[in-house]
């Protein structure tokens, strides 16, 4: 199983896809999960390994999540008690097994990747910054190759990025000065990176932005573009730039929600549900089990939970909605 766990965990970060860890690192009998079982939550809320019962594996997923939002991991207590302590995020579980676990959830954040497009010396610059605080650097610029950036980890020699990979964490840096600007930007915008800043003074990339609004370019995909490229820390040489930049791009990163698959709620949707049986909150978007009893819909952490509701959904109804 732990071979499995790693090969899959490898898996997941050849292809740069956010992913979270839980683990067990503590329990109480009578239980199912025990010390070391460990799971993979992705970003839509798949779930792959085991923790113990179908009890705990919603309420981790909901940490998980919500690990890979903020970037912070956490350690997650699910007990009868469901009691409350610093430093612990504590849930109720009241199923069958009635033991406690500890469960630790920790996010697995793909490295930010900084796309360079151009041959600049801030676009240089930028390259060798990136890498010393060991961020994914990719190239597209005419003439280049892997001889001339032997530690980038794509390098293409022309403008197009349709052999490169380019998600939502990818940072895109216009850099061509004055070689091919307009093309670089338009293809920059073809993609989904969630950032595209393009090195130029406010005058030139006014003038810039305008050559592709009279190209035809919708002028809100123009609007993703920022210009002056980096922080406003009234920069000069090549080197000052490259360094507001990837300030800037340090400080987008820590706040980046990432982004996730999946149907939100609609407005006025309720988006969690209440288990009337252990009083645990499921996801509704997600939720496996679930019954209807006088025209409405209750949802369930696991089986045993929904099989106990529709033996007696009259007692379970009544005590569901005078709480």
């Amino acid at each position: 199983m732990f071979d499995q766990f790693l090969s899959k965990a490898s898996e997941l970060l050849a292809k740069g896809e956010p992913f979270a860890v839980a683990e067990v690192v503590r329990y109480l009998s009578p239980i199912s999960g025990k010390v070391g079982d460990k799971a993979i939550i992705l970003a839509d809320g798949t779930f792959w390994g085991w923790i113990g019962g179908g009890c705990a594996q919603p309420a981790i997923v909901k940490e998980a999540l919500k690990s890979l939002q903020d970037g912070r991991p956490r350690l997650v207590r699910i007990s009868p008690s469901g009691s409350q302590e610093e430093g612990i995020v504590a849930y109720n579980m009241s199923c069958h097994s009635g033991g406690t676990l500890d469960i630790y959830v920790e996010p697995v954040l793909p490295k930010p990747h900084i796309l360079i497009m151009g041959r600049s010396p801030v676009g240089r610059t930028l390259a060798t910054l990136a890498k010393t605080i060991n961020y994914t650097v990719s190239i597209a610029a005419p003439q280049a190759d892997r001889e001339t950036h032997p530690d980038a980890f794509q390098v293409q020699g022309d403008l197009h990025l349709n052999g490169l990979r380019v998600g939502p964490r990818t940072f895109i840096v216009v850099s061509t000065q004055g070689e091919c600007d307009e093309e670089a930007i338009e293809e920059a915008l073809k993609t989904d990176a969630s950032y595209v800043t393009f090195v130029a003074s406010r005058a030139k990339a006014a003038k810039v932005l305008q050559s592709l609004t009279e190209r035809g370019i919708n002028p809100e995909r123009l609007n993703r573009v920022r210009a002056p490229a980096g922080l406003d820390i009234h920069a000069g040489s090549p080197e000052e730039i490259a360094l507001s930049i990837l300030a800037e791009i340090v400080q987008l990163s820590k706040s980046q929600a990432i982004q996730q698959t999946g149907t939100a709620a609609a407005p006025g949707e309720k988006a969690e549900a209440k288990d009337p049986i252990c009083g645990m909150t499921v996801e509704i978007r997600t939720a496996k089990y679930q019954s209807e009893f006088d025209g409405k819909a209750f949802y369930f952490c696991c089986g045993g939970c929904k099989q106990a509701f529709d033996k007696q959904p009259d007692k379970y109804v009544l005590a569901h909605f005078s709480t």
